[in-house]
């Protein structure tokens, strides 16, 4: 009997132990089939994440390829045009080598252009080169003031009239150095007649039509004189050319039938000048005569930009836009035009000027009184620094800027003038003709 319950006993242990196996073998079946799943289901999330991440990828890296092939092209296209001007430059001096029997050496050149507006007429310099010219022919010697050793600026221009008027003008350019006080025309024997930029828009001397939405391109030699070249490469390396204006009508000239306003392009003759007067435009400097015709050099003192402080003469709105006052230090070839060319400050003052009023006003002609030391002392504008001819005007219903400048004692602005109050009288308006259209009425402004 006894025996026989052991062995019921064993038996129900036994089918216990074989039960606990098989649900352990099964559950950690179910484990590592959960397990496999798991993984299965993290590789298809990462997967799916890395295919919805590669089209962002990818088009990100066809816009940057895209970017970097536009500045590739952007670069291989400017390159390409230069190497082209550059070619025409060559060809001109070998030109220029054989019809004056010099020797020819470029000593610098400059691709960037510059251009000058005038309403729907643009006049661009393209490029240009300084060329130095040795040892030609004594036939050419009189444009370089009687010497056969001198340089020559070849200039390159296009000229366009996106207006579907036709126009009249006259490309004789003038190029001025030593402060403006030298002129040179264009020498129409250096380079060939049919690369000339005057023959080009004017074949024949009665001509200079500008055609209504056509463009014009061509080029125009500078002679300078070497002992010229060398003052201005010591002085400043700096010159200038006029650029005229368009006219409606042929032969007729008057202010009614002008386009635009004159302008005036800057070239600088080395490297080391194209940086300076680069810093030089980056300080902002108004353009007053001493700036405009490189009188000298300016260090700024103290300035105010947008102030905005506005008036009314009759029709005509007046508005006080800024102020700089510079230490003005005058050039060799302007300083005799001062008494005493170590001690000056200039003022500019800055204008806006809004005319609704029925006839121009002429900018040339302008009365304003600067008055110093808190009323007690006062200046008067100084015509030769102001950039302005006698044709210069700001048209009815039309709105201009409007430079005035003032000559300080430096001493005097220094130890006095700097700390007290001072105030700008502007008044009467005038027109071209300077008659008075204001009635003798002026406006004050505090300037500081």
């Amino acid at each position: 009997m006894y025996k026989k319950m052991l062995y019921v006993l064993l038996a129900a242990v036994f089918a216990i132990a074989l039960t606990a196996c098989g649900s352990s073998d099964e559950d950690d079946a179910a484990d590592a089939e959960e397990q496999e799943t798991n993984q299965e289901e993290n590789e298809t999330e990462e997967e799916s994440d890395e295919e919805s991440e590669e089209p962002e990828q990818l088009e990100e890296e066809m816009e940057n390829e895209e970017a970097s092939f536009d500045e590739e092209d952007a670069d291989e296209e400017e390159q390409q045009q230069t190497e082209s001007s550059n070619a025409e430059f060559d060809e001109l001096i070998e030109a220029m080598e054989e019809e004056t029997e010099g020797t020819a050496t470029v000593l610098f050149e400059n691709n960037e252009p510059q251009s000058h507006e005038m309403e729907d007429v643009t006049v661009t310099l393209d490029a240009y080169q300084l060329v130095e010219l040795k040892d030609f022919h004594n036939r050419f010697s009189i444009p370089f003031d009687d010497q056969t050793d001198g340089g020559i600026i070849l200039t390159e221009f296009t000229v366009e009239n996106d207006s579907d008027q036709d126009l009249y003008y006259s490309t004789l350019f003038y190029l001025h150095y030593f402060g403006g006080s030298e002129a040179a025309g264009p020498n129409l024997d250096l380079i060939p007649r049919d690369v000339e930029l005057t023959q080009i828009l004017s074949p024949s001397d009665d001509d200079r039509l500008l055609e209504g939405g056509e463009s014009y391109h061509g080029y125009l030699a500078y002679p300078i004189g070497e002992k010229q070249l060398e003052e201005i490469l010591e002085e400043d390396g700096n010159v200038t050319i006029d650029i005229e204006t368009p006219f409606t009508e042929e032969d007729e000239f008057s202010e009614e039938y002008r386009v635009g306003e004159r302008g005036e392009l800057t070239l600088s003759l080395d490297e080391e000048n194209v940086e300076e007067r680069a810093e030089v435009e980056s300080q902002g400097f108004y353009q007053d005569s001493i700036s405009a015709d490189n009188m000298g050099d300016k260090e700024m003192i103290e300035q105010e930009d947008g102030i905005g402080e506005s008036d009314e003469l009759g029709d005509v709105t007046i508005t006080l836009d800024g102020y700089q006052f510079v230490d003005f230090t005058p050039n060799q070839y302007e300083e005799d035009r001062f008494t005493d060319p170590d001690n000056l400050v200039a003022a500019t003052i800055k204008f806006e000027i809004d005319n609704q009023g029925d006839e121009e006003i002429g900018l040339n002609s302008l009365t304003t009184k600067l008055t110093v030391n808190d009323g007690s002392q006062y200046l008067l504008s100084e015509g030769m620094l102001l950039p302005y001819d006698i044709n210069d005007h700001i048209e009815p219903g039309e709105q201009g800027e409007l430079l005035q400048t003032f000559l300080l004692d430096k001493e005097m602005y220094e130890e006095i003038w700097i700390d007290k109050s001072m105030e700008i009288e502007i008044g009467p308006m005038r027109n071209s003709d300077a008659e008075d259209i204001s009635k003798g009425q002026e406006i004050t402004f505090d300037l500081k």
